[in-house]
């Protein structure tokens, strides 16, 4: 029978005694952590080192902190707005940070807040190595005795949802009791604030054992702050738009690349002759050659696409309000090869109009417009939104392969990588000395399976270069120490410079594919390291083609663009306000500026010497306008620096690390 409480002192008290022994917790990753249960259950076990305790999960999710320094000032201010000042942060995530957990307490996630823990040593000796679909197995093998989830609960209390997390739970539960295990103990947090979502995300109360419901106020769900997005993102966007088939089926990413992506395909949508133009002006082949994307398109979406991606975002939102997301599916294979093969009948139509879903993941996370947009969804549109495990969305195995492969018709994978070699393969989680910036995730579940669709393709998007200690460094490697995806899984790669198709192909067909789309100040090199290994033909010239590869030439190809609102800096809505929108390029630039040791005594000289700006609300907003001390007055003329080399710049920056 469920038990209902409003304490969660309480609540830790129940937990712990339905347990004998360790308490192995699993708790999902991302938005339905109940911060507040494991906030109390960790002081518990805190204080109780007779009790050990272990926590499986991923994604814990922390605001960025303020500091004195630039970069402090502009995120202080940000995050307390943005996120609130009674966020909840997580304490274990606090103790992990500073290698301060208790040695009777463990946490192994299987994926990280990006770059967030590559100083913490308890994190990554206890990060676990897994594809998305084979954690549950894991957790079977740990011993999970506890889940705890936050949920949404309907009016009369009757229903809840596991609304943003049905990824694991269904999963780990049944592979638990499937290898003779006891049901473990399931535990939710109800968060009014949390959208409802019904389907097959909303159970009855009586699935889980213990209901809590804590005392107001409740804070505000995380909040990912959308980024600006810049001229390489925007040419990696339009030219993966290109892929995209009319009547296929979609995944996508986060961040600023798959917001790009998303823009694009809305823009091809609703303004398809400013697309074009775009895709003119970056590649004319694109046009004038439709046989370049002829496993995509370029016209408007006559049938729309269908949605299945393990994370929904503020992409998707974009393309279901704009009408690309809307071709439907239903779980009857009969009624949906008909529908793939054009036989469907009047009725056929109707049904599936009627019960189908155009957009299925296994979990959310967005800015607080998404949730905001989730929230206030007409029926229809909620209807058409299902929430699946990730064993269903991640992959064609684990359910029902024959009905998932008529649904997931022209597949096409969109995912993002740091780097890539010459020869194919792809480094999307860790670095070359082992130490992982954030996991696998379900990276190698959707490039397999579009190895295993027939007309299905996996795209792989990354930055053709970096800046590293203010050197201009290539992300088109010869070799790379640590790899993610392996080179006989090469599909598409996509760079701001063009689609590199290097499925099925030779090691030097892939080469050539490769170099073409890298930055053109290295291409050289990596022509000469494959030409020393053997990998391709001592007589081969670069074409002069190639050479136009910069970020200038890209500027000025997409400069009207961004002049004409056609590429806004925030396509999909920003979370800075006008003056932060300011900032954000001017702190930019001088964390490039003053990357080395020389750069930084340059700048700080220039600074001494130009730095005046009359923006005084940019030097409000960083407490600058009256600054006291020289280290405050430095600070100011750096700023003012920043500001007046980035005033008249048409394109956005990235934003300061968080």
């Amino acid at each position: 029978m469920t038990s209902h409480l409003h304490d969660l002192d309480a609540a830790v008290a129940r937990i712990r005694a339905h347990v004998d022994g360790p308490l192995h917790i699993g708790a999902p990753l991302g938005l339905g952590k109940p911060h507040r249960l494991l906030n109390a259950l960790y002081a518990a076990a805190v204080a109780d080192p007779s009790r050990p305790l272990t926590l499986y999960t991923a994604l814990s999710l922390d605001p960025p902190s303020g500091g004195a320094d630039l970069q402090g000032r502009f995120l202080g201010p940000f995050a307390q707005r943005h996120f609130g000042e009674d966020f909840v942060r997580l304490d274990y995530v606090r103790a992990l940070r500073h290698d301060a957990l208790p040695p009777h307490i463990n946490v192994e996630e299987f994926y990280l807040q990006s770059g967030a823990m590559l100083g913490s040593t308890q994190v990554q000796r206890r990060y676990a190595s897994l594809n998305y679909t084979h954690v549950a197995r894991a957790l079977v093998d740990r011993g999970v005795n506890v889940v705890v989830q936050k949920v949404a609960a309907n009016e009369d209390g009757s229903r809840l949802s596991l609304s943003s997390n049905t990824d694991l739970t269904f999963d780990t539960i049944d592979a638990l009791v499937q290898a003779g295990h006891p049901r473990p103990l399931l535990v939710a947090e109800i968060d009014p604030d949390l959208p409802w979502l019904g389907g097959t995300a909303a159970v009855d109360t009586g699935f889980f054992d213990l209901v809590v419901t804590p005392p107001p106020p409740y804070p505000r769900l995380f909040g990912l702050p959308r980024q600006p997005v810049s001229d390489a993102d925007y040419a990696i966007g339009f030219y993966a738009s290109a892929l995209v088939r009319d009547g296929g089926t979609l995944q996508i990413g986060i961040g600023a690349l798959a917001d790009a992506l998303c823009h694009a395909l809305a823009l091809r949508h609703i303004d398809n002759a400013a697309y074009r133009r775009v895709l003119h002006a970056l590649d004319p082949d694109l046009i004038t050659h439709p046989t370049v994307v002829a496993c995509g398109g370029l016209d408007p979406f006559e049938t729309g696409l269908y949605g299945c991606s393990e994370m929904i975002n503020e992409g998707f939102k974009r393309l279901v309000e704009v009408g690309v997301i809307r071709r439907k599916v239903v779980d009857k294979a009969a009624l949906m090869r008909r529908a793939n093969d054009g036989t469907a009948s009047a009725l056929d139509r109707e049904l599936i109009e009627r019960d189908g879903e155009f957009l299925h993941g296994a979990f959310y996370l967005g800015s607080p417009d998404f949730y905001a947009w989730l929230r206030g969804l007409d029926e229809d549109t909620r209807r058409g939104i299902g929430m699946k495990r990730v064993g269903e969305v991640n992959e064609l195995y684990g359910l029902d392969e024959g009905l998932e492969r008529l649904q997931r018709r022209d597949a096409r994978f969109f995912n993002s990588c740091m780097m890539a070699t010459a020869l194919g393969a792809a480094v999307s989680d860790a670095l070359d000395d082992g130490r992982v910036v954030s996991g696998v995730g379900g990276q190698y579940n959707f490039v397999a399976m579009a190895h295993a669709l027939p007309d299905a393709r996996s795209a792989l998007m990354f930055r053709a270069t970096r800046e590293t200690g203010g050197r201009h460094e290539s992300n088109i490697r010869w070799n790379y120490g640590h790899t993610t995806i392996p080179r006989h899984l090469r599909d598409l790669y996509i760079t701001e410079y063009g689609i590199a198709d290097v499925r099925g192909a030779t090691d030097e067909d892939c080469v050539r594919a490769m170099v073409r789309v890298a930055d053109a100040d290295h291409q050289p090199a990596l022509l000469e390291r494959a030409r020393a290994a053997g990998k391709l033909d001592p007589r081969f010239v670069r074409p002069s083609a190639w050479g136009r590869n910069s970020a200038a030439h890209l500027r000025d190809a997409l400069a009207p663009f961004r002049r004409d609102g056609t590429l806004p800096a925030y396509p999909l809505g920003s979370d800075f306000d006008a003056v932060e929108q300011r900032l954000l390029p001017a702190l930019s630039w001088l964390k490039s500026a003053s990357a080395t040791r020389a750069g930084k005594l340059r700048t700080v000289l220039a600074a001494l010497r130009e730095g005046r700006t009359d923006d005084t609300a940019a030097l409000q907003r960083m407490a600058l306008d009256a600054p006291r001390g020289l280290q405050e007055r430095l600070l100011a003329r750096l700023l003012a620096l920043g500001l007046s080399k980035t005033a008249a710049a048409d394109t956005a920056a990235p934003s300061p690390d968080a």
